[in-house]
């Protein structure tokens, strides 16, 4: 059995604070889905599908099963104080507990995870142009209860910013929201934009008090890794890769 390929994050997270975010490879899903694929929802064989959750469980030793979310790419944060928290539709999760496993999906969308320079509290956040429009990322920043000087951010594999054509009316509201967003698009074809998520996120956390060099990750671009990672936009029937953080001891 191929061990799964995984992403660690590559960011100054405190001791104790543990993340990762899958790749495609090494699950037991097929066709349009191999083969990790972590979604439920997505058309896979839902056997299969629980296998690669337990596969992944396994091979990062997790202390129990994530907290998987119904993401709606909305705004809704939830905390999550231990196992017994049944289904949850919101587009974001923060924790102060250990042993509490905090996951988004995804497959484009930006994958978002938080933690406080101490440890004490974490959070993993589903950000697409949707919930970056609407303040997923200002909602994930309230609900971690830190002043924003004391936040560590790590944004995980998206679309890359020469691939996230929209069209003029999406560029439009970011830009009433904020007129500097001017600079996070580029002309593409036919009168539609080329947007920069990446670009997008740092500038809704900056707003929201976070300095820039708290902020890492932003180099991946999952349309062009095929190999690598799945693709809403490239693929259309494809599956998700999932984004996880975890505080390590007791209490």
């Amino acid at each position: 059995m191929t061990e799964p390929t995984l992403i660690v994050p590559d960011w100054p997270a405190p001791p104790g604070v543990r993340a990762a975010i899958t790749l495609r490879a090494g699950g037991a899903s097929v066709g349009p889905y191999a083969s990790f694929n972590l979604g439920e929802h997505v058309g896979d064989d839902a056997q299969r599908v629980a296998e690669n959750r337990t596969r992944l469980q396994q091979c990062l030793a997790l202390p129990r099963a994530p907290a998987w979310l119904t993401q709606v790419h909305g705004t809704r944060v939830v905390d999550i104080n231990g196992p017994d928290h049944g289904p949850l539709e919101a587009d974001g999760a923060v924790t102060g507990q250990c042993g509490v496993v905090l996951a988004v999906l995804t497959a484009d969308c930006l994958p978002v995870l938080a933690c406080h320079r101490d440890g004490k509290r974490i959070g993993v956040f589903h950000a697409g142009w949707r919930g970056l429009l609407g303040g997923i990322l200002e909602a994930g920043m309230a609900a971690l209860a830190a002043s924003p000087d004391e936040v560590l951010i790590y944004l995980g594999p998206a679309i890359g910013p020469a691939h996230f054509e929209v069209g003029p009316e999406l560029r439009a509201a970011f830009v009433v929201h904020d007129p500097a967003a001017r600079d996070c698009f580029h002309p593409g074809r036919d009168g539609r934009w080329l947007a920069d998520i990446y670009a997008l996120a740092r500038q809704r956390l900056a707003r929201a008090g976070v300095p820039a060099a708290a902020i890492s990750g932003g180099g991946y671009c999952t349309v062009t890794e095929t190999e690598r990672f799945f693709s809403y936009r490239r693929d259309g029937r494809c599956g998700r890769m999932a984004t996880v953080i975890w505080r390590e001891g007791e209490g």
